[in-house]
């Protein structure tokens, strides 16, 4: 006789790394999760006090970064990545997040491993104010090699419809404001770990590993406290393809981003990336270059705006404008 386990799926595990799991599920739920993790499906109440509610969703993954957690040994951060990707991207449009699922697949599962993964995205979900209601833990030997993980997300939001944030509203001449990432989060490491080597190298105080290993930043609760008392009119969240693919997304019409490069400081990580030959303009093209949010607001009220961010303790700077005509970003 031949059994499941032999085949190389171990259920008991799987069950254990459930039972762990649920010790971080738990410190999530809002006021609006109906049941607990176990059911075959998630359900969230949105309740009352909304007029003309749209929904907001949005899925990523944490990518190659998750090799170097898997050569470090180190799983207990990049939930946060998953969670962050994905919340970061429906706060674009002004959402709320309101819960979250995870996807977790490997070659063997390994329950510590996966529990210290879900421990991450429990945390990532706290920062953002929303509730892991749910997730699948997928064993597949012969997919994956023995060792390896995945770790993707999904998030759902909402926004009221007088409320999207679309860039239908900006205009020539306005301020775009610069929100400072925590490190190279959850974008490039394809080209990071052709150009890294040694993760035990320092960079300052720390090992590359641990600076590349820094989990993605969540603006969630500063930006959306900033969102009530000034007006957005468009927001990007600098990912994949850098500054050149995402600050135009937030667009409408045919305009260009001027960033000014010397209106921050480019931190030591991308300075360290690109002597190890990589051109400039790639690099602006691959990574978030140190600012992982770009906001779009009126020139009367930039220094505001600039002023409650540095206060809500992030780092934010006047790296641009907004110019009518063309389309794209110029550097300067």
């Amino acid at each position: 006789m031949i059994s499941y386990k032999d085949a190389g799926v171990n259920i008991e595990e799987g069950y254990k790394a459930v039972t762990l799991m649920k010790n971080y599920t738990v410190k999530t739920y809002t006021k609006g999760v109906l049941n607990g993790i176990g059911s075959f499906a998630g359900m969230f109440e949105l309740g009352a006090g909304y007029k003309n509610p749209v929904l907001v969703s949005g899925t990523d993954g944490v990518g190659t970064k998750l090799q170097i957690a898997i050569s470090l040994n180190k799983f207990d951060s990049i939930g946060i990545d998953c969670v962050a990707m994905c919340v970061n991207d429906i706060l674009c449009h002004g959402a709320k997040p309101l819960f979250f699922l995870d996807y977790i697949a490997c070659g063997k599962l390994d329950a510590i491993i996966a529990s210290d993964i879900v421990k991450g995205v429990s945390e990532g979900c706290i920062q953002s104010g929303a509730a892991l209601i749910g997730g699948e833990t997928a064993e597949m030997p012969g997919m994956y090699n023995i060792g390896d993980y995945d770790v993707a997300g999904f998030a759902l939001g909402i926004v009221e419809k007088d409320k999207i944030i679309d860039g239908s509203e900006i205009a020539d001449g306005d301020v775009l404001i610069g929100v400072a990432s925590s490190g190279v989060h959850s974008n490039g490491f394809s080209l990071v770990r052709k150009l890294v080597t040694n993760y035990d190298e320092k960079l300052g105080e720390k090992t590359l590993g641990e600076i590349l290993l820094e989990p993605t930043r969540i603006y969630v609760s500063t930006i959306s406290s900033v969102m009530k008392d000034f007006s957005i009119k468009g927001m990007a969240h600098i990912t994949g393809g850098g500054f050149y693919e995402n600050i135009p997304r937030m667009f409408k019409g045919d305009f260009t981003a001027i960033i000014n490069k010397n209106s921050y400081e480019l931190p030591e990580i991308f300075k360290y990336l690109m002597n190890k030959g990589v051109a400039e303009e790639q690099m602006y093209n691959t990574f978030n270059m140190g600012i992982g949010m770009v906001l779009a607001v009126d020139k009367s009220i930039a220094k505001e705006v600039l002023n409650a961010l540095n206060a809500l303790n992030e780092k934010a700077y006047e790296i641009g404008y907004v110019q009518a005509g063309g389309e794209g970003v110029c550097l300067k």
